[in-house]
């Protein structure tokens, strides 16, 4: 079994007032910093890491560097655990998006309803599910850290908990949190969700 640390990036200037989803330029602010100097000290005493893995988008990177760093490795980009393409919504704040109808049947309805000229929420799990079998093939029996974003972190989750997408509000990812699955033969293994 592959022992998979899913972390959300650190905390940022935008978050709970605005959709960044990819928009260029969201870096941590110095709380999100800090928190990821934290995660980075804990995680050098908690498990030695085979890989650091992460969305290319700025919060990510900066975040992964901050937990590489410690264990002396690379961070890797990986493209499958980039943030969700919101598509038109990005960028909007949520008082903004509260006012459309879409975006209360999409919240309902995750399973069914994509954002607007943007990604459905299975597709967005079909890709990250790949990356985390990804690193189980290259790093069987070892640890791997992967950096993302709050909704890609839900869809492994429900995934390997076989919980159904319309649920996803239901767990929620605070900036900088460590959930942690074993992925393997047999059924994924959660052992902590949204540690701080």
């Amino acid at each position: 079994m592959t022992r998979i640390l899913l972390i959300r990036h650190g905390a940022t200037d935008s978050a709970g007032s605005m959709l960044c989803g990819r928009m260029p330029g969201v870096h941590l602010n110095a709380e999100g910093r800090a928190q990821a100097q934290q995660l980075g000290k804990y995680l050098k005493n908690y498990e030695a890491l085979a890989a650091v893995v992460c969305s290319p988008l700025e919060r990510a990177v900066e975040t992964a560097d901050a937990l590489s760093a410690p264990q002396g490795i690379p961070v890797t980009i990986d493209q499958r655990f980039n943030e969700f393409d919101f598509g038109v919504w990005t960028g909007r704040t949520f008082a903004q998006l509260r006012e459309q109808p879409m975006w209360a049947e999409y919240n309902q309805y995750r399973s069914t309803h994509g954002a607007p000229e943007g990604e459905a929420l299975v597709d967005v799990q079909g890709r990250a599910w790949k990356g985390i079998h990804s690193l189980c093939d290259q790093f069987p029996e070892a640890t791997a850290a992967v950096v993302s974003h709050a909704d890609v972190i839900r869809s492994i989750l429900m995934l390997a908990l076989g919980m159904p997408l319309d649920n996803i509000l239901r767990l929620d990812i605070q900036p900088a949190s460590v959930s942690e699955l074993s992925v393997g033969a047999g059924d994924p293994v959660l052992h902590r969700l949204g540690l701080l």
